[in-house]
């Protein structure tokens, strides 16, 4: 991919096993080529984050698996059904990837797509309030 990298979150991703490493490259890879002006960063000390005018995701590495923090305020559709935890959580819901799953990359690259959207339309909480 061809996108601008934050040489804290190589580090955090080159800290991992290598089957964890190959998770979150390919997602970072996705929320990369939803939209060219995805940037990265790390918040919450050590935790890599992709915002667009909003996060958009955020990863983290557990023992046997890794989270994706999507902060879209659960109204995102999901009609693929990929998200694995936080379905009646307020502000993120989570997609768990163990080591030997399959990515859904479109399904998952359209979920990241429509977050930008709504990061772009005011963010997930004015929506929310407007609904």
């Amino acid at each position: 991919m061809d996108h601008t990298v934050d040489p804290r979150v190589d580090d955090y991703i080159n800290a991992l096993p290598d089957w964890q490493q190959d998770i979150c490259r390919q997602v970072r890879d996705l929320v990369h080529s939803a939209d060219p002006d995805v940037r990265e960063t790390i918040k919450r000390t050590v935790r890599p984050y992709f915002v667009l005018q909003g996060n958009i995701c955020a990863l983290l590495a557990a023992k046997d698996h890794v989270n994706v923090f999507l902060y879209d305020g659960a109204i995102v559709p999901d009609p693929e059904g990929i998200i694995t935890a936080g379905h009646d959580n307020k502000t993120a819901r989570t997609v768990a990837f163990k080591q030997g799953e399959k990515i859904n990359k479109r399904a998952l690259k359209r979920m990241f797509q429509q977050i930008i959207a709504n990061n772009r339309a005011g963010g997930w909480r004015k929506i929310k309030a407007s609904m």
